[in-house]
């Protein structure tokens, strides 16, 4: 997620990053989607709509001034908390019964997209007493309005339902969440919301805003599922089509870890701080809309019903891993998991920007990954390293550490430009004994990986995941990247526990060995060759410049690559 650049523009924001692309503009509510079919189409039409929305949007901000948001009202009646684990509810029961030692948490790993959204709404299902719920993107397609509707049916069957978002991506959605917050048991709030312009699209917010751009550039990536105090759901993936293999064009492959055990209460005390934090604000101090709430309920049933969000394709029997669905272990009243000591990361929800701070998620990993005596294997799908990240690597290399590093290529990833942040340390990498990989779309799809089929869909690398010494692991939401590092808030687990780990290591080796390139340096120590095999995958090819990518997305790259601000990316 990064600097944008299409149709020829270049400014603002992109996803995640820190850059605005008038591409945006063109597509109104529709988010960058519409408008790049828009501009694509190269239609007088098209152009003239275009246009219009851009002179629209100047004439508001004209009229608005720079706008910026009210404080939060401090009238919020009883400060809620999240609830403890209890033998009264089902999950809390099963999770009681499933606990060897108080001192230890339970994990499955969920490297299957259909296992883990059908985890979600088997917990939403079973809850009775609490969900409490954190989500950077929560998308308004089919994926995100099941989920909604999960949560919905949670709260009329009387669950507490509390549910954080950040509000990047909630442009357009305003009215589709008022109707989920008008139902009882159930509060919404929004993480640095924008003030105004809220229905007209990224670009209009920002440009009415831009006096709070220090603000607003500052992101809640947290991603967190907490149900009845008793089990939880961390990881990379948000909620939306393309994070569980229901994307037309696109699919990540991402992971998630199911846990309970003594873990769990940690994490719903970060979901806590994050709930009562300043930028945290209550959805109808934000969002205002003309309905009744009558209107707003019949709205949001309409929006989420079986007319328009179809249910999900039945599960497979069993992931890559050789697990069966939570769901068939829940419903025998006992969760087989692996067990270990477990600690929670996360930022504070007031992060400071600029500095490295010592307690935030990124010191932490790569202060365990300096305590690595043999191997750091590690998959990040945005992959700045920085000095600190380089330095890491030099102060192994030295040691003897080998670093085994699985991210993006220029073809699979879906923030070009930050590539290019990237590429400026791939040499350096390679000179310090990096075992550098890159992710090859085209080796995706021809690779038949249990359950990971993406047809003619482009595949992305989303698992923000590490391993050390095969006994320690990192899973969670941080990039190993500036944005991660110094202004988004992130969070994760570190786990001791050798079976994890290699387990872990094992879904990473899949996507390493099968479905990526290896890279290395040249016969004159330059960057870089990708190595890979022909189809039959008897012959090893020598690649000399960027696979899979298309001459446009190269050009575009290298064009744009001595403007790019790193810290930005």
């Amino acid at each position: 997620m990064a600097l944008a650049f299409s149709g020829g523009w270049f400014v603002g924001i992109h996803g995640q990053r820190s850059v605005l692309s008038l591409a945006r503009i063109a597509g109104g509510s529709n988010d960058m989607r519409v408008s790049r079919r828009t501009l694509r189409a190269g239609s007088s039409g098209a152009a003239a709509l275009f246009f219009q929305r851009i002179c629209l949007i100047c004439a508001v901000t004209l009229l608005v001034g720079c706008s910026t948001l009210a404080p939060r009202s401090a009238a919020e009646g009883v400060q809620s908390r999240a609830i403890p684990i209890s033998g009264d509810s089902t999950l809390g029961k099963i999770a009681l019964n499933s606990i060897p030692s108080p001192e230890l948490s339970g994990f499955r790993l969920m490297p299957l997209g259909s296992y883990s959204l059908d985890t979600r709404l088997a917990l939403a299902a079973r809850a009775q007493r609490t969900l409490d719920v954190q989500y950077y993107h929560i998308e308004d397609d089919e994926t995100g309005r099941l989920f909604l509707r999960a949560l919905r049916d949670a709260a009329a069957r009387g669950v507490r339902v509390r549910l954080l978002m950040d509000d990047f991506y909630t442009t357009g959605m305003d009215t589709l969440l008022l109707g989920l917050a008008a139902q009882p048991n159930l509060e919404i709030r929004l993480f640095n919301p924008f003030c105004c312009a809220r229905e007209q699209g990224q670009a209009a917010r920002f440009l009415v805003s831009m006096s709070e751009w220090s603000r607003l550039n500052h992101r809640m990536h947290n991603k967190l599922f907490v149900a009845d105090g008793a089990m939880a759901i961390v990881g990379g993936r948000n909620v939306a089509n393309e994070y569980y293999l229901r994307g037309a064009s696109d699919n990540f492959i991402d992971l998630d870890a199911f846990t309970v055990g003594r873990v769990v209460a940690d994490l719903a005390a970060v979901f806590d701080d994050f709930w009562h934090s300043d930028p945290a604000y209550p959805l109808d101090q934000v969002a205002q809309s003309d309905k009744s709430q009558e209107e707003l309920i019949a709205y949001f049933d309409a929006a989420t019903g079986p007319a328009t969000t179809p249910a999900p394709p039945p599960l497979l029997p069993n992931d890559v891993l050789g697990y069966g669905p939570v769901r068939e272990d829940l419903d025998a009243g006992r969760v087989g998991l692996i067990w270990g000591a477990a600690r929670v990361l996360a930022d504070e929800p007031d992060k400071v920007m600029g500095g490295l701070v010592l307690d935030s998620v990124t010191y932490s990993v790569l202060d365990e990954g300096r305590k690595a005596q043999n191997e750091v294997v590690i998959s990040s799908p945005y992959l700045i390293p920085g000095k600190f990240g380089i330095a890491l690597f030099e102060e192994l290399k030295e040691r003897n550490v080998r670093v085994q590093i699985l991210t993006n290529s220029l073809a699979s990833t879906d923030e070009p430009l930050v590539h290019t942040g990237y590429s400026r340390y791939r040499e350096k990498m390679l000179q310090d004994g990096v075992d550098l990989y890159e992710l090859s779309s085209s080796r995706v799809q021809m690779n038949r990986r249990h359950g990971m089929t993406f047809g003619s869909s482009t595949a992305r690398l989303h698992a923000k995941l590490v391993v050390i010494d095969r006994k320690t692991l990192f899973v969670g939401s941080m990039n190993l990247d500036p944005r991660s590092a110094h202004i988004n808030t992130e969070m994760g687990l570190v786990i001791e526990s050798p079976q994890l780990a290699r387990e872990l290591r094992r879904v990473i080796d899949i996507d390493k060995l099968q479905s990526a390139y290896r890279l290395r340096l040249d016969a004159q120590g330059m960057c870089c060759e990708w190595l890979t095999f022909d189809e039959a995958g008897e012959r090893e090819m020598v690649l000399a410049s960027e696979p899979d990518a298309t001459l446009w997305r190269r050009f575009k790259t290298l064009l744009l690559a001595p403007f790019v601000p790193e810290e930005l990316l």
